[in-house]
């Protein structure tokens, strides 16, 4: 046994792929991402990597490729605001039905062509799609028609991922902690955990186990959305949706033993937790000792055999975001294997 290590999805995009997308040429934009996934693999497999990402150099953002480009969508949708003072704003939906203008399986068969160890792939969760829907609601297309539509495109887009030869999934779930900030009274986290679990619960158990769900406050522009937030108000709520792992940002966190603490008294059986030994958002590289330590922090609190570990969050969410370079991301990415084969080799777990 030893101790998985993951990565989260995304890698700050290429020059190449950050001068296609100011250049608003589609052809040189897509073949900046052909070389660009090359790339990245590559880089993943240098680092010792045992699983990799195509570092989502080919979507626009964590969550847009299902709808970006679609023709049913205005721009003045759900804003969210960042500690740093800087906004994102999502489209609104003005026309029923609602269909995936992307699925990402393409991103799984992309990265494949070049990878020699397992490909994870990071999709959008209908928690957060499910924001596109307007509160005044859509003429003609009610909310639950718009939720039935959107957890079958979801399914379509996970299954079609295990189908192109994907190692696991992950469904993002930053919107988790976000909507605590927004809504005290935990409504809104219900209502997402309620949408993600009539997802979850298509697949079987054993299907189940190959999802995982990823959970930060945000992490864009060198800035988060919700750190502010209790994990301890989160987790309880979290630990309902019926996946397989979860990856938890943990190295930003103030008070890590707490989190420990919380982590261990919800966690559920057969359940894999991956904690964030790697913060995306912090311009120093860690060290492998550094990482080495916190792993074994958290053993000290979670059962081994149940112990992976992953970074905070993505290193670029958003395209445009050139907040890290990919040279940090490395450095961050092999001392996170580094650290957590010096855990694992102090665990007797190799």
């Amino acid at each position: 046994m030893s101790i998985p290590s993951e990565p989260i999805g995304s890698l700050p995009r290429t020059v190449d792929v950050l001068n296609a997308l100011k250049g608003g040429d589609d052809a040189a934009l897509a073949k900046a991402v052909d070389l660009a996934v090359r790339q990245s693999v590559e880089d993943f497999e240098v680092t010792g990597s045992p699983v990799v990402t195509d570092g989502e150099q080919g979507k626009p953002s964590a969550c847009a490729y299902p709808f970006a480009g679609a023709d049913n969508l205005a721009p003045d949708g759900v804003v969210v605001p960042y500690a740093d003072g800087h906004t994102r704003q999502l489209p609104r939906l003005t026309a029923g039905p609602f269909r995936y203008r992307t699925y990402a399986d393409r991103y799984v068969r992309a990265a494949l062509k070049h990878a020699t160890v397992p490909v994870k792939q990071a999709v959008a969760a209908p928690s957060m799609l499910s924001l596109l829907y307007p509160a005044d609601g859509i003429d003609g297309y009610p909310r639950e028609a718009f939720l039935d539509d959107l957890v079958d495109e979801a399914e379509k887009d996970i299954r079609g991922c295990f189908k192109a030869g994907a190692h696991t999934v992950q469904l993002g779930f930053e919107e988790g902690r976000l909507s605590l900030k927004l809504d005290p009274s935990r409504g809104v986290l219900q209502d997402f955990v309620a949408l993600n679990n009539r997802l979850l619960e298509r697949f079987s158990e054993q299907e189940r186990a190959e999802i995982g769900i990823h959970t930060s406050p945000g992490a864009d522009r060198g800035s988060s959305h919700s750190l502010d937030v209790d994990y301890a108000d989160l987790l309880p709520d979290l630990f309902r949706l019926k996946a397989g792992a979860f990856y938890l940002q943990l190295a930003s966190e103030q008070d890590p033993d707490r989190v420990l603490r919380v982590i261990a008294d919800h966690l559920p059986s057969n359940v894999r937790v991956f904690v964030g030994v790697t913060d995306p958002l912090d311009p120093r590289v860690e060290s492998a000792e550094e990482v080495r330590d916190r792993v074994l922090n958290a053993a000290r609190h979670l059962p081994v055999d149940r112990l992976g570990t992953c970074d905070d969050a993505g290193f670029a969410d958003f395209a445009e975001d050139e907040s890290t370079s990919r040279d940090v991301a490395f450095a961050k990415i092999r001392a996170r294997i580094d650290g957590t084969a010096l855990a694992a080799k102090e665990l007797g777990v190799e």
